[in-house]
């Protein structure tokens, strides 16, 4: 079996950049992600990314890949199950196959959070999406619910208003906590139910409706389609080998290490606040800088 230098697991803007750094350190390393561009795939616009005003977040995960692709980088896709170390060999488990590598860089970013009422499963993909820039344009002209009160979630709304006939905005906190501008963006536009709750995602073959309950009182609101907005949880379940937080974050050093020597992670899956897309980079470059000098230092 091939010895790497480094393995990265993930393909977001942590796991690219770190894919960058690692290339022009001349390291033998490889990515392996479920897929390449992870969270900003999902986002319609990105107006804080230095040296964009303005970019949808697939032209932007496009500018990462044709970059990282340059460096000829072997991208694997796969789903990591696994992480173990052996000596001082790290080995990567993933669902066909094994590798050894002397550093790896976990970089898996967050998957969405569910919600975990009746009918969210049996309806996932039949009405029940965690995706609007992946799956808005399905539902045009239908009554939709988008569930969440941040940003992702008026983010959903800002892209169904150009699609979608009529939407209700769900939220159990009393306010919503998205930025001003976005609820400034959604105002006479959407339909907000606050302090609600959602108790089931009704339907036959699809979704037909969402009930809800607001001080007491029950009531069904008639959509065709159900966003689920309501933040995200690290990818993480694999790496049972390092120390997470209380969310399911990995907790890193300020060099991006783990409690596990060799084993370094960055971006969203990590403990560090701010999960932005030019954080996540950044993080990204300072794990690979930091995996370069612990692989010549060993």
């Amino acid at each position: 079996m091939q010895l790497y230098d480094l393995i990265i697991i993930g393909a977001g803007p942590a796991g690219m950049t770190a894919a960058v750094y690692a290339a022009r350190k001349r390291l033998n390393f490889m990515v392996i992600a479920n897929d390449i561009g992870g969270q900003p795939l999902w986002n319609s616009a990105v107006e804080n990314y230095l040296g964009y005003s303005y970019i949808s977040g697939v032209e932007l995960v496009k500018k990462f890949e044709e970059h990282v692709r340059k460096y000829k980088v072997g991208i694997k896709t796969e789903k990591v199950v696994d992480i173990t170390k052996i000596d001082n060999i790290i080995i990567v488990k993933t669902e066909k196959s094994s590798y050894e590598s002397k550093a790896v860089i976990i970089a898996s970013g967050k998957k969405p959070r569910q919600l975990n009422v009746p009918g969210e499963k049996e309806f996932a993909g039949r009405g029940v999406t965690y995706c609007a820039t992946c799956d808005a344009p399905l539902f045009t002209g239908n009554d939709v619910a988008v569930i969440g009160g941040g940003n992702s979630a008026l983010d959903a709304c800002i892209q169904l208003t150009k699609i979608a006939n009529k939407i209700y905005l769900i939220d159990i906190e009393k306010k919503l906590r998205a930025d001003p501008i976005l609820v400034e963006k959604i105002k006479n536009a959407v339909i907000v139910f606050n302090s609600t709750k959602v108790l089931e995602i009704a339907g036959n073959k699809f979704v037909s409706g969402v009930i809800i309950e607001k001080e007491n009182n029950q009531e069904t609101l008639a959509v065709q389609g159900v966003f689920i907005e309501i933040g995200m949880t690290p990818n993480a379940d694999f790496a049972g080998i390092v120390k997470k937080n209380e969310m399911n974050e990995i907790i890193i050093s300020k060099k991006n290490e783990t409690n596990v020597p060799g084993i370094f992670a960055a971006g969203d899956v990590t403990d560090v606040p701010g999960k932005q897309i030019i954080v996540a980079a950044g993080e990204g470059a300072k794990a690979a800088l930091a995996a370069a000098e612990y692989i010549q230092r060993n």
